[in-house]
This record gives structure tokens, sequence and C-alpha cells, in this order.
């Protein structure tokens, strides 16, 4: 099953590690580093046009990715 994420982008149910609201996770340091390194690697991917509320953390066939979505997390959990 597939989760719509915004800007007709859609992630793979099974493949999401999890789902974070950005304004609670935000103020962790070891957050905002893995968010850093994880632009620096180009794992970073917007899903909104505007500014983010939540992002999500997916892996699949061995390849890592933040997706920036404009919902916050509590939508999206009910999308799933």
């Amino acid at each position: 099953m597939y989760i719509p994420i915004g800007n007709d982008l859609s992630v793979r149910e099974r493949s999401i590690v999890g789902i974070f609201d950005l304004d609670k996770c935000s103020y962790s340091i070891r957050t905002r580093e893995f968010l850093k390194k994880a632009e620096q690697n180009g794992e970073v991917i917007p899903a909104a046009d505007d500014l983010p509320k939540s992002f999500i953390l997916t892996e699949e066939y061995g390849l890592s990715r933040v997706w920036l979505v404009q919902f916050n997390s509590t939508t999206l959990e009910k999308r799933g």
C-alpha cells in the first residue's frame, strides 16, 4: 500500500521507518545532526512547497530517504 505525501508523491508503507514531527524533533541536537548529514548525502527529498511540518524516514533496497512533508505526523499516520 502507498501513502500519499503531497506534490503527487507517495511512499510505500512497508518502507517507512518512522514519521517525525519537525516541531517536536528539531529541539534534539541528534535530530538536527541527522538531518544535516542526510542533506549532505543527498538523501533529503522535499515533498512540500510550503514549510514542512514533518519528515518521513524510509529505507528500501538499501537506500535511505528523508521526505520533508507539509502535513503533520498525525495526519500522515491516519493515511496509513
